[in-house]
Order: C-alpha cells, then structure tokens, then sequence
C-alpha cells in the first residue's frame, strides 16, 4: 500500500526516484527500496515525502484524511510500527536461513573429512590393472586432493558466516 502510493504519487508528479531522492537528502537506492517495500521511511522522511509530494501522510499510507490529526498521527505510528515489524521479522527468517547454510555447510566438510579418515587412501592399495577400479581410484584421488585443500578454506569462510548471521 504505502510502496504503490510513493511510487504512484511520485509518477504523478513527474519526479524521478533521483529527483525524489536529492529533494530528500538520500539515495536513489533508498526511494526504490520504499517503492519495492524492502523498507520503509522513518517517521521525519514520511512527513518530509508528504510535503514534497503535496500530500498528506494518511493519503501515503492509505488512509482518508480524518479529522482529527492526534488521532491520525496515532494511526500512523501503529501502522509504521506494524511495517517495521514484519521487515523486521522477514530479516531475522533470512539470517536465520544463511546461518543455518553456512552450518550445514560445516557440517558437511567434517563429515567428509571423518569419511576421509576412515577410508584412509585404501583406494592406494587397489589393483590398478583392473580399468574399472583404475577409474574409480583416480576419481576418488582427485576428489580427496581437491576437498583437502578447498574445504578448510570454506571451512573457515562458513565459520565467519556462522559467527557474522550469529543472533546478537
């Protein structure tokens, strides 16, 4: 609702996202993100947006101009409230997600290693006349000499993820 009455209102007045933008004293990045409804402007930019639209705030947001302002103002604030908790809410699912990526992640690589471990290059000791076995121990080496210098690498590049989507 709010991202298409920017974006509607600001069309209307012939405005671009980077005029909107220099009038407000912000990034052209930011007039999109309202406009696709990643975020949303504070409290001091709606006003600021209203006025350089030549609107009220309600009518940003959806609503008829009620006659008493106290009571909209009210209105406006549970409403951006509400919004700022769902872009709340919808960020926290996606650290939630890329932390538990990057924990899989780890948890893979030490299952391969353990894997690694046990087989202990057995595959070393095959009888590599056989084409079918000579195959597979090439394959399998090839793996095992490219996991081993790879996975501690990503590895180490998952911990910092686990530890950047950490809960703070």
């Amino acid at each position: 609702m709010l991202k298409d009455n920017i974006k509607t209102i600001r069309k209307s007045k012939g405005l671009s996202q980077e005029e909107l933008a220099i009038k407000l004293n912000v990034v052209r990045q930011t007039i999109s993100k309202w406009e696709q409804g990643l975020s949303v402007p504070d409290a001091e930019l709606l006003v600021a947006l209203a006025s350089l639209l030549d609107t009220s705030v309600s009518t940003l947001l959806g609503e008829k101009i009620e006659e008493q302002e106290g009571k909209a103002l009210k209105e406006i604030t549970e409403k951006l409230e509400i919004i700022n908790l769902q872009l709340a809410q919808k960020k926290e699912t996606k650290r939630k997600i890329w932390n538990g990526f990057f924990i899989f992640i780890c948890v893979i690589i030490i299952v391969i290693f353990i894997g690694l471990a046990i087989l202990k290059n057995t595959y070393m000791e095959w009888d590599y006349n056989n084409l079918e076995l000579a195959i597979l121990g090439v394959e399998i080496h090839s793996f095992v000499w490219l996991f081993v210098r790879i996975a501690p690498i990503v590895f180490i590049c998952s911990i910092g993820g686990i530890y950047l989507t950490r809960k703070k």
